[in-house]
C-alpha cells in the first residue's frame, strides 16, 4: 500500500521512513542514555494515508517528553531538538534560520514586528549582529522551556497558529530596541553583552517583554497598582484602569481600603451606603473583561486593612461556601496589618473595626505614622458616637489564617514594614498596596477621573538574574549594569493608557529586579531550606548583599550619566539612606551584618546624583521564564526532582538543573518539616530588599499529630514573619498528597499548576 504524507503548504508526497529515522536520531545524537528506537517505539504512530507532517512531529515530540524520568533526563534535550526542528520547519521552510535582516523584513511586512526596526540600523549593523547570533543556543532550552516559548512568547497569528520566530531572534531583537538610543559607536557591544546575558539564561525577562518587545504592541510594565478612593467618580476611574491594563496583560493591584463600610451616611444621612462587596464586584467584573492576550483571564489582588468595618465579611469573600451574592471569588485578596495588631493579639485584646469614614485621618496614618495611628484608634475605641464592632485579636488572626489555609490565596501586607523598611519617604510618598503578587511596593494616588494627571498610578518593570549563573559575588556587576539600562530604557519606549501611570513611571521610574534558580544555587553550594546553617545564612547574606550593591549602584551610576529622576527627592536614597540602614535588626540573629562592599562610598555617591531608579529589587515569582532556563522557580524549593507543570499548553515536565550530580543535594519542599528555614532566608534577604518579596508558606499535614496543622503553628510563623521585618506574605500551600502522581504515576513528580496570569510571573 502506498502512503502519502501531507506535508505544511497541503501538498503531498511518498512518506520516507528513512527521513523519519533520521530525523530521531539527530535529535538523539551525542545525549546519553537516550535511544532514537525508544523514542519511535513510544510514539507508536500509526501511518496512514494523507497523515500530516505536523502531526508526525508532534507525535514525537510527546514521546520523548514521556520518557523523561530522573535516569534518563536527557530525553528534555530530544524533545526539545524535536521541537526546534519542527519550528524551524515552520518558521523558515528548513532547519537554517534565515538572516537578520531578511527575517526582520519579512516579519515587519507581514505586521508582527515594529517597522522601527529597518529605521534604526544599517545593512552593515544587521550583518554584524547576524554573525554574532548563535543560533544552536535554542537547543540549550529543554522540553518545558520550548513548549513556554510555543505558548506564550514566540510572536504567531493564534488565530491561524502560524509562527513567526525561533527564540534566539527573541534574544537579539529585544536589545535592538532597548539599546536603539545608545550612541552609534557602542550600541551594538550593549546589544551583543545583551543578548549573550539572556540567551545563556544569566539575565531572565517577564512574560510582557519576552512576547511583545519588537511588536507594534508598547506595553510591557507587568505590574500595575490602582488606588481607588471613596467616591463614585473615583470608583468608575479604578474600574476604568484596571480594564484597560488588564487588556495590555497586565496584573492588578487594587487598593478597596478606602471604601467606606456599609450603613455609612451618604449626604449627611441622605442616604446609606451599600458597603464595599457591590464595588468590590465591580473591579471583579473589570478583571475579568478582557482576555489576556487570548490567553487567559486577568487577574487581581485587593488590599484592605484588618480594622475595616467590614473585614468578617471580606475575608470569606473567595470561600466556597455561600452564593455568588455574598462572595466574590476570581479576585485574591490581601489582608492589611501593623505592628498594634500584633501586639493585641500577642498581649490577648481586642481589635476594633471602623468605617475608614467615621473616623477621620486613621485611614491615612494607618500608613504613614504609627504613634498617630494608635492615638487615633484609641480614642476612636473611646468615643461612643462612634460606630464600631469589636473582635478578639484571635479571632480575627485565627479568621484570617482559616481562610488563607483553605483557598491558599488570601495574602497578607504589613504596611509598617512596607513604609519603614522600603525606599520611599513615606511622609511624601506612602505606600498603601501591593500588587498582583505582592513583591511590588510604590506609592499611589487614587484617581478622580481616568484623565487625571495628580493622581498615580504605579507601574513595575521586572526581570531577575539567575543566581545559579554566579560563580562569585564579582559577577553580580556586569549583570546589573546590563539589566537596569535595558529596563530603564524600556520606561522611555513603551506606550501609557492611562495619563497617570505614565505621570507616575516617569516621575519615578521604578524597576524590580529579582531572583532564580535560588533552589539550584542552595544545591551546588551543599545548603539546604530546611536546617539552614548559621554558616548558609552568611553565605546567602554575602551574595544578597553583592547582588543589591550592584544593582543600586547602576543606578547611581545612570543617574549621574542620565540624571537622575525627578522624584529622587522622595526617596531615601537620595538620602543616602539604603536597605542595609532601615531593615528590622531582628535579622542579626540569623546573619551578623559583616559587609563586604564599599557601601559608604555609595552613600555618598546617592546624595550627590540621586537615584536614576526608585526601586530595584522586588522578589517575584518565576515560574515561566524558569522553565525556559531549566532554572529553579524563584527562591522556591522544588517539590520533586522532576515537576510536572500543569499549564494552558498541557502537562509539561521539568527536570532540576544538573539533576545527576545534586539528586541528593536539593531540599525538596514537602520533605521539609516547617517553613521555618525558608522563612529565615526570606527575612535575610529581605534585608537587602526595597520592595517585598512574593513569601510563600507551605506545610505537609504529615508532619502534624493527626495531621492536622494547628492553628498555633500558623499563629507563630505569622508573628515571627513580623519580628523579622517581614512585609508581604503570598500563597498558602499546603501538601494532601491529592493529585501529585496522577500524571505519570510511575514517577515521584509534583504536579505544579501554572501561575494565573502571566505578568508578575517572569
Amino acid at each position: 500500500m502506498s502512503i502519502n504524507v501531507t506535508k505544511r503548504d497541503g501538498s503531498t508526497e511518498p512518506l520516507n521512513l528513512e527521513k523519519f529515522h533520521r530525523v530521531v536520531a539527530w535529535a538523539c545524537e551525542g545525549l546519553s542514555n537516550v535511544s532514537e528506537s525508544a523514542v519511535e517505539l513510544k510514539s507508536q504512530i500509526q501511518f496512514y494515508d494523507g497523515i500530516k507532517t505536523h502531526d508526525i512531529q508532534e507525535t514525537l515530540i510527546k514521546a520523548a517528553s514521556e520518557l523523561i524520568t530522573e535516569d534518563t533526563p536527557n530525553y528534555q534535550y530530544v524533545a526539545s531538538r524535536l521541537i526546534n526542528y519542527h519550528l524551524r520547519k515552520q518558521v523558515y521552510g528548513g532547519p537554517n534560520p534565515y538572516d537578520l535582516f531578511t527575517h526582520v523584513v519579512n516579519v515587519v511586512s507581514d505586521g508582527y514586528y515594529d517597522r522601527e526596526l529597518l529605521n534604526w540600523y544599517t545593512d552593515e549593523d544587521y550583518k554584524e549582529l547576524n554573525s554574532y547570533l548563535v543560533h544552536d543556543r535554542d537547543f540549550n532550552v529543554p522540553y518545558a522551556g520550548m513548549e513556554q516559548f510555543r505558548g506564550k512568547y514566540l510572536i504567531r497569528n493564534r488565530v491561524t497558529n502560524k509562527y513567526y520566530e525561533t527564540p534566539q531572534m527573541i534574544y537579539m531583537l529585544i536589545p535592538m530596541v532597548l539599546f536603539r538610543n545608545y550612541p552609534k559607536t557602542e550600541r551594538l557591544k550593549w546589544i551583543k553583552d545583551f543578548y549573550d546575558a539572556t540567551s545563556t539564561f544569566e539575565i531572565s525577562l517577564p512574560t510582557p517583554i519576552m512576547g511583545g518587545l519588537r511588536s507594534p504592541q508598547k506595553q510591557f510594565s507587568s505590574c500595575v497598582l490602582v488606588d481607588s478612593g471613596d467616591s463614585l467618580d473615583s470608583i468608575n476611574a479604578t474600574t476604568s484602569a484596571i480594564v484597560k491594563y488588564v487588556s495590555q496583560r497586565a496584573g492588578i493591584g487594587i487598593n478597596g481600603g478606602r471604601i467606606r463600610a456599609i450603613g455609612s451616611a451618604i449626604r449627611n444621612g441622605d442616604a446609606t451606603h451599600t458597603g464595599v462587596i457591590p464595588f468590590y464586584k465591580m473591579f471583579q467584573a473589570a478583571v475579568r473583561s478582557c482576555s489576556q492576550g487570548g490567553i487567559r483571564n486577568g487577574a487581581a489582588t485587593l488590599y484592605y486593612p484588618a480594622w475595616h468595618y467590614e473585614v468578617e465579611d471580606i475575608l470569606v469573600l473567595k470561600n466556597n461556601k455561600g452564593t455568588e451574592d455574598n462572595r466574590i471569588r476570581h479576585m485574591d485578596y490581601a489582608i492589611q496589618f501593623n505592628k498594634l495588631m500584633y501586639e493585641r493579639l500577642l498581649s490577648g485584646g481586642n481589635i476594633t473595626l471602623f468605617s475608614p469614614s467615621d473616623v477621620p485621618g486613621l485611614y491615612e496614618a494607618f500608613f504613614i505614622d504609627y504613634d498617630k495611628f494608635k492615638e487615633l484608634y484609641e480614642a476612636a475605641e473611646q468615643d461612643p458616637d462612634i460606630r464600631k464592632k469589636t473582635i478578639s485579636a484571635l479571632t480575627l488572626f485565627t479568621s484570617f489564617l482559616q481562610e488563607r489555609k483553605d483557598t491558599g490565596r488570601i495574602y497578607l501586607m504589613n504596611v509598617d514594614h512596607a513604609n519603614d523598611r522600603g525606599s520611599f519617604r513615606k511622609e511624601v510618598a506612602p505606600i498603601y498596596q501591593s500588587n498582583l503578587c505582592v513583591e511590588v511596593l510604590l506609592p499611589t494616588k487614587p484617581l478622580d477621573n481616568i484623565f487625571d494627571e495628580t493622581s498615580e498610578i504605579s507601574l513595575c518593570t521586572l526581570a531577575a538574574i539567575n543566581w545559579g549563573k554566579i560563580r562569585a559575588t564579582s559577577d553580580f556587576e556586569r549583570l546589573a549594569r546590563l539589566v537596569v539600562r535595558a529596563l530603564d530604557e524600556l520606561l522611555d519606549y513603551q506606550d501609557y493608557p492611562v495619563l497617570a501611570a505614565k505621570n507616575s513611571t516617569m516621575a519615578r521610574r521604578p524597576l524590580g529586579v529579582g531572583i532564580i534558580n535560588f533552589a539550584y544555587w542552595l544545591a551546588k553550594n551543599d545548603l539546604t531550606y530546611s536546617n539552614i546553617s548559621v554558616d548558609g545564612l552568611k553565605k546567602i547574606h554575602e551574595y544578597a548583599e553583592a547582588w543589591s550593591y550592584y544593582l543600586i549602584k547602576a543606578s547611581a551610576d545612570l543617574a549621574k550619566e542620565r540624571g537622575a529622576c525627578s522624584k529622587s527627592h522622595e526617596t531615601k536614597y537620595s538620602l543616602g539612606v539604603l536597605p542595609i540602614d532601615t531593615y528590622k535588626k531582628n535579622v542579626d540573629s540569623l546573619a551578623d551584618p559583616d559587609y563586604k562592599m564599599d557601601w559608604n562610598a555609595l552613600r555618598i555617591k546617592l546624595t550627590e546624583t540621586g537615584i536614576r531608579n526608585s526601586t530595584l529589587m522586588a522578589l517575584m515569582p518565576a515560574e515561566t521564564s524558569a522553565q525556559i532556563s531549566n532554572s529553579t522557580n524563584g527562591i522556591e524549593p522544588v517539590r520533586s526532582l522532576i515537576s510536572i507543570k500543569q499549564s494552558k499548553d498541557g502537562v509539561l515536565k521539568q527536570v532540576v538543573p544538573e539533576i545527576r550530580r545534586l539528586k541528593n543535594k536539593y531540599d525538596l519542599l514537602w520533605e521539609q518539616k516547617s517553613p521555618e528555614g525558608y522563612l529565615k532566608i526570606c527575612a535575610v534577604l529581605q534585608k537587602f530588599i526595597d520592595q517585598a518579596i512574593s513569601v510563600n508558606t507551605s506545610y505537609n499535614p504529615k508532619n502534624y499529630p493527626d495531621e492536622q496543622i494547628p492553628m498555633s503553628v500558623l499563629i507563630r510563623d505569622v508573628v515571627q514573619f513580623y519580628q523579622m521585618g517581614g512585609k508581604n506574605l503570598y500563597y498558602f500551600n499546603t501538601f494532601d498528597g491529592a493529585g501529585e502522581l496522577e500524571v505519570m504515576p510511575e514517577l515521584e513528580q509534583s504536579k505544579v499548576e501554572d501561575e494565573t496570569c502571566d505578568s508578575c510571573t517572569i
